[in-house]
Protein backbone atom coordinates (compact mmCIF):
# COMPACT_ATOMS: atom_id res chain seq x y z
CA UNK A 1 0.00 0.00 0.00
CA UNK A 2 1.17 3.53 -0.80
CA UNK A 3 0.35 6.06 1.91
CA UNK A 4 -0.48 9.57 0.72
CA UNK A 5 -0.71 13.01 2.34
CA UNK A 6 -2.93 15.52 0.50
CA UNK A 7 -1.96 19.19 0.74
CA UNK A 8 -4.25 21.85 -0.74
CA UNK A 9 -5.97 24.89 0.71
CA UNK A 10 -9.27 23.92 -0.94
CA UNK A 11 -11.16 21.22 0.94
CA UNK A 12 -13.11 20.30 -2.20
CA UNK A 13 -9.89 19.63 -4.10
CA UNK A 14 -8.56 17.44 -1.29
CA UNK A 15 -11.84 15.53 -1.24
CA UNK A 16 -11.62 14.97 -4.99
CA UNK A 17 -8.06 13.69 -4.78
CA UNK A 18 -9.01 11.40 -1.89
CA UNK A 19 -11.92 9.94 -3.87
CA UNK A 20 -9.71 9.32 -6.91
CA UNK A 21 -6.88 7.68 -4.99
CA UNK A 22 -8.95 5.61 -2.60
CA UNK A 23 -10.85 4.16 -5.55
CA UNK A 24 -7.67 2.10 -6.09
CA UNK A 25 -6.74 -0.69 -3.71
CA UNK A 26 -3.07 0.33 -3.55
CA UNK A 27 -3.53 3.80 -1.98
CA UNK A 28 -4.36 4.94 1.55
CA UNK A 29 -4.78 8.65 2.28
CA UNK A 30 -3.30 9.03 5.77
CA UNK A 31 -3.86 12.75 6.21
CA UNK A 32 -4.67 16.17 4.81
CA UNK A 33 -3.20 19.64 5.23
CA UNK A 34 -4.43 23.07 4.13
CA UNK A 35 -1.18 25.06 4.41
CA UNK A 36 2.50 24.53 3.83
CA UNK A 37 3.23 24.68 7.55
CA UNK A 38 0.60 22.02 8.22
CA UNK A 39 2.14 19.92 5.45
CA UNK A 40 5.60 19.99 7.05
CA UNK A 41 4.17 19.00 10.42
CA UNK A 42 2.00 16.25 8.92
CA UNK A 43 4.87 14.86 6.85
CA UNK A 44 6.91 14.47 10.01
CA UNK A 45 4.08 13.01 12.07
CA UNK A 46 2.52 10.67 9.49
CA UNK A 47 5.53 9.51 7.43
CA UNK A 48 3.61 9.21 4.13
CA UNK A 49 5.17 7.63 1.06
CA UNK A 50 3.95 10.42 -1.22
CA UNK A 51 2.81 14.00 -0.64
CA UNK A 52 0.52 15.61 -3.22
CA UNK A 53 1.48 19.26 -2.77
CA UNK A 54 -0.31 22.38 -4.00
CA UNK A 55 1.80 25.50 -4.65
CA UNK A 56 -0.26 28.57 -3.78
CA UNK A 57 -1.40 28.31 -0.15
CA UNK A 58 -1.62 30.64 2.85
CA UNK A 59 0.90 30.59 5.70
CA UNK A 60 3.63 28.87 3.64
CA UNK A 61 3.53 27.99 -0.04
CA UNK A 62 4.08 24.49 -1.35
CA UNK A 63 7.53 25.24 -2.74
CA UNK A 64 8.90 26.27 0.66
CA UNK A 65 7.14 23.33 2.30
CA UNK A 66 8.77 21.01 -0.25
CA UNK A 67 12.20 22.47 0.49
CA UNK A 68 11.75 21.89 4.22
CA UNK A 69 10.40 18.37 3.78
CA UNK A 70 13.12 17.18 1.40
CA UNK A 71 15.82 18.76 3.58
CA UNK A 72 14.69 16.78 6.62
CA UNK A 73 16.60 13.46 6.72
CA UNK A 74 13.89 11.95 8.93
CA UNK A 75 11.24 12.41 6.21
CA UNK A 76 11.40 10.01 3.28
CA UNK A 77 8.29 11.08 1.37
CA UNK A 78 8.36 11.81 -2.34
CA UNK A 79 6.71 15.13 -3.18
CA UNK A 80 4.41 15.40 -6.19
CA UNK A 81 3.56 19.02 -7.00
CA UNK A 82 -0.05 19.29 -8.19
CA UNK A 83 -0.95 22.78 -9.33
CA UNK A 84 -3.33 24.74 -11.53
CA UNK A 85 -0.54 26.91 -12.89
CA UNK A 86 1.60 25.71 -15.80
CA UNK A 87 4.38 28.15 -15.01
CA UNK A 88 8.04 27.54 -15.71
CA UNK A 89 9.11 29.27 -12.50
CA UNK A 90 6.96 26.90 -10.44
CA UNK A 91 8.28 23.89 -12.36
CA UNK A 92 11.94 24.80 -11.96
CA UNK A 93 11.62 25.90 -8.34
CA UNK A 94 9.75 22.70 -7.51
CA UNK A 95 12.46 20.53 -9.04
CA UNK A 96 15.18 22.56 -7.34
CA UNK A 97 13.33 22.17 -4.03
CA UNK A 98 13.50 18.39 -4.38
CA UNK A 99 10.07 17.54 -5.77
CA UNK A 100 9.89 14.19 -7.56
CA UNK A 101 7.16 15.22 -9.96
CA UNK A 102 5.06 18.04 -11.36
CA UNK A 103 1.44 17.54 -12.42
CA UNK A 104 -1.29 19.96 -13.49
CA UNK A 105 -4.74 19.81 -11.90
CA UNK A 106 -6.39 19.43 -15.30
CA UNK A 107 -4.89 15.93 -15.50
CA UNK A 108 -7.34 13.05 -15.52
CA UNK A 109 -7.97 10.75 -12.55
CA UNK A 110 -5.90 7.97 -14.11
CA UNK A 111 -2.99 10.39 -14.61
CA UNK A 112 -3.06 11.42 -10.95
CA UNK A 113 -3.03 7.82 -9.77
CA UNK A 114 -0.26 6.95 -12.23
CA UNK A 115 1.80 9.95 -11.12
CA UNK A 116 1.55 8.94 -7.46
CA UNK A 117 2.64 5.39 -8.34
CA UNK A 118 5.59 6.70 -10.35
CA UNK A 119 7.01 8.91 -7.61
CA UNK A 120 6.27 6.27 -4.95
CA UNK A 121 8.41 3.79 -6.89
CA UNK A 122 11.37 6.16 -6.76
CA UNK A 123 11.04 7.46 -10.32
CA UNK A 124 10.68 11.08 -11.28
CA UNK A 125 7.58 12.23 -13.13
CA UNK A 126 9.48 13.72 -16.06
CA UNK A 127 7.30 13.76 -19.15
CA UNK A 128 9.09 14.39 -22.47
CA UNK A 129 7.68 17.92 -22.81
CA UNK A 130 8.82 18.75 -19.28
CA UNK A 131 12.25 17.31 -20.03
CA UNK A 132 12.61 19.65 -22.98
CA UNK A 133 11.69 22.66 -20.87
CA UNK A 134 14.15 21.67 -18.17
CA UNK A 135 16.93 21.14 -20.70
CA UNK A 136 16.24 24.48 -22.36
CA UNK A 137 16.43 26.22 -19.00
CA UNK A 138 19.40 24.50 -17.43
CA UNK A 139 21.57 23.06 -20.20
CA UNK A 140 23.12 26.43 -21.21
CA UNK A 141 25.64 27.54 -18.62
CA UNK A 142 24.13 30.53 -16.72
CA UNK A 143 26.02 33.78 -17.16
CA UNK A 144 26.21 34.23 -13.39
CA UNK A 145 27.66 30.76 -12.91
CA UNK A 146 24.76 29.91 -10.60
CA UNK A 147 22.28 27.12 -11.17
CA UNK A 148 19.19 26.02 -9.31
CA UNK A 149 20.12 22.36 -9.71
CA UNK A 150 23.41 20.82 -8.52
CA UNK A 151 24.96 20.14 -11.93
CA UNK A 152 28.68 19.28 -12.17
CA UNK A 153 30.85 22.14 -13.50
CA UNK A 154 31.91 21.90 -17.17
CA UNK A 155 35.56 21.64 -18.10
CA UNK A 156 37.38 24.52 -19.79
CA UNK A 157 36.65 22.87 -23.11
CA UNK A 158 32.96 23.35 -22.45
CA UNK A 159 32.14 19.69 -21.86
CA UNK A 160 31.34 17.87 -18.66
CA UNK A 161 34.12 15.82 -17.03
CA UNK A 162 33.08 12.21 -17.58
CA UNK A 163 33.04 9.88 -14.56
CA UNK A 164 34.15 6.27 -14.99
CA UNK A 165 30.82 4.72 -15.88
CA UNK A 166 30.48 1.03 -16.62
CA UNK A 167 29.04 0.22 -20.03
CA UNK A 168 25.67 -0.62 -18.47
CA UNK A 169 25.64 2.58 -16.35
CA UNK A 170 26.28 4.62 -19.50
CA UNK A 171 23.38 2.85 -21.23
CA UNK A 172 21.09 3.59 -18.28
CA UNK A 173 22.13 7.26 -18.28
CA UNK A 174 21.34 7.60 -21.99
CA UNK A 175 17.90 6.10 -21.42
CA UNK A 176 17.32 8.37 -18.42
CA UNK A 177 18.01 11.30 -20.73
CA UNK A 178 15.19 10.04 -22.95
CA UNK A 179 12.80 10.43 -19.97
CA UNK A 180 12.37 6.68 -19.50
CA UNK A 181 11.14 5.35 -16.16
CA UNK A 182 12.93 2.54 -14.34
CA UNK A 183 10.33 0.07 -15.61
CA UNK A 184 10.81 1.24 -19.21
CA UNK A 185 14.60 1.03 -18.90
CA UNK A 186 14.32 -2.47 -17.46
CA UNK A 187 12.13 -3.59 -20.37
CA UNK A 188 14.44 -1.96 -22.92
CA UNK A 189 17.60 -3.58 -21.50
CA UNK A 190 15.94 -6.90 -20.54
CA UNK A 191 17.05 -6.60 -16.91
CA UNK A 192 15.21 -6.41 -13.61
CA UNK A 193 13.82 -3.15 -12.29
CA UNK A 194 15.79 -3.57 -9.05
CA UNK A 195 18.97 -3.78 -11.13
CA UNK A 196 18.01 -0.57 -12.92
CA UNK A 197 17.53 1.18 -9.58
CA UNK A 198 21.03 0.10 -8.55
CA UNK A 199 22.53 1.45 -11.79
CA UNK A 200 20.61 4.74 -11.44
CA UNK A 201 21.86 5.10 -7.87
CA UNK A 202 25.44 4.47 -9.01
CA UNK A 203 25.10 7.02 -11.82
CA UNK A 204 23.78 9.71 -9.48
CA UNK A 205 26.55 9.01 -6.99
CA UNK A 206 29.29 9.22 -9.62
CA UNK A 207 27.84 12.46 -11.00
CA UNK A 208 27.38 13.97 -7.56
CA UNK A 209 23.81 14.63 -8.71
CA UNK A 210 20.92 14.84 -6.28
CA UNK A 211 18.24 13.48 -8.58
CA UNK A 212 17.33 12.18 -12.02
CA UNK A 213 16.64 15.65 -13.38
CA UNK A 214 20.22 16.69 -12.69
CA UNK A 215 21.46 13.51 -14.38
CA UNK A 216 19.33 14.20 -17.47
CA UNK A 217 20.69 17.73 -17.77
CA UNK A 218 24.27 16.43 -17.31
CA UNK A 219 23.76 13.87 -20.07
CA UNK A 220 22.51 16.52 -22.50
CA UNK A 221 25.38 18.86 -21.66
CA UNK A 222 27.89 16.05 -22.11
CA UNK A 223 26.45 15.06 -25.49
CA UNK A 224 25.37 11.63 -24.25
CA UNK A 225 21.74 12.11 -25.23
Amino acid sequence: MTTVLLVDDHALMRAGFRTILEASDDFVVVGEAATGAEAVAAASALSPDVICMDVQMPDMDGLEATRRITADPAIHAAVLIVTTFDRDDYLFQALAAGASGFLLKNAGPEELAAAVRIVASGDALLAPEVTRRVIERFAPEPASGAALLPIPTPTDAGREPTPEFTEREAEVLRLLAQAMSNAEIAAHLFIGEATVKTHVSNVLQKLGARDRVAAVVWAHRAGLA
